[in-house]
């Protein structure tokens, strides 16, 4: 059973209808008794980072995340939702994120041409991984083909302490960073739920992890 945490900022039936078409068993709840009972769990998210981060905890989800994590339950961030794993954002001085990743999430620049938000089709360059002997890329990106295509929209990206955990990076004005992978968290910045047929490929990759 699949996990969607419904936070009242998420596109949650988009991610839900994906998953389920793949054949997963899915619950949406706020309630963090349900989450623990869950085997992997969806973080889903649109809107502002300090506005997210008061819902969380307002719902007393915090912790339930938090533990869900700690306790090696698979689990998966899109865009704000990925954003929220990490300490802190530029967009909201002072509020923390959950901090279950070591970085910070900062805004694009307008310039070159470049409009904020980056919305729409772009490119996922895959990073090259050695964190286990065999495994070169992100579990979730398996049998994708280098430079696929996935729908973003988002005017905040992460960029994380540690450069190990990126699987994937997408250039937009900078090489910024669109998917993270650390033991059982993953992250993307795009929306896999909107991306066609490479993002139903990435939620069977998710659905298929054990």
């Amino acid at each position: 059973m699949t996990g969607i945490i419904d936070y009242g900022m998420g596109n949650i039936h988009s991610v839900q209808k994906a998953l389920e078409s793949l054949g997963d068993k899915t619950i949406v709840t706020n309630n963090p008794e349900e989450l623990r009972k869950c085997e992997k769990i969806v973080l889903p998210g649109v809107g502002a980072f300090a506005d997210a981060m008061k819902e969380l905890e307002k719902q007393g989800l915090v912790l339930a995340v938090i533990d869900a994590i700690k306790n090696k339950k698979i689990f998966l961030g899109i865009c704000l939702g990925m954003q929220l794993l990490f300490e802190s954002s530029r967009e909201s001085k002072g509020a923390k994120g959950l901090g279950v990743l070591k970085g910070e999430v900062k805004k694009f620049i307008p310039g070159k041409g470049l409009k904020v938000p980056h919305m729409g089709w772009n490119q996922l360059n895959k990073v090259i991984s050695d964190k286990a002997p065999g495994v070169t890329e992100c579990p979730l990106l398996k049998g994708l083909p280098e430079n696929s295509y996935v729908y973003f929209c988002h005017s905040y990206y992460p960029d994380p302490k540690y450069k190990e955990i990126v699987s994937a990076t997408t250039d937009y004005g900078i090489k910024f960073t669109s998917v993270v992978w650390q033991d059982n968290i993953f992250g993307m910045q795009f929306h896999p739920e909107k991306s066609q047929a490479v993002g139903l490929r990435i939620l069977k990759n998710f659905v298929e992890l054990c």
